[in-house]
């Protein structure tokens, strides 16, 4: 519905393009490619409470990064899956 978008928008507006701008360029795109950034984008959304911890300390560790966007990717398909989006 229209109160849950505006919602939804809202907590993206929170990061702003890519956070509070108090980070350099490399840290705000590090944090997007690993997987931080979105999730905490996805918390926003859907702020229920998930078993698993995203890495934020990923330092390149491609493995971490796998389980970060795993996790994501898990999470959206919850998101979508518990409601009943109207065409």
């Amino acid at each position: 519905g229209g109160a849950e978008w505006e919602r939804e928008q809202t907590g993206v507006k929170t990061f702003g393009l890519f956070g509070s701008g108090n980070q350099d360029n490399l840290t705000m795109y590090m944090d997007l490619v690993d997987g931080i950034f979105l999730n905490q984008i996805m918390l926003q959304i859907d702020p229920r409470p998930t078993n698993q911890r995203i890495n934020k300390h990923v330092n390149n560790d491609v493995n971490l990064r796998i389980q970060n966007l795993t996790i994501l990717v898990r999470n959206i398909k919850t998101y979508y899956q518990d409601r009943p989006f109207s065409r």
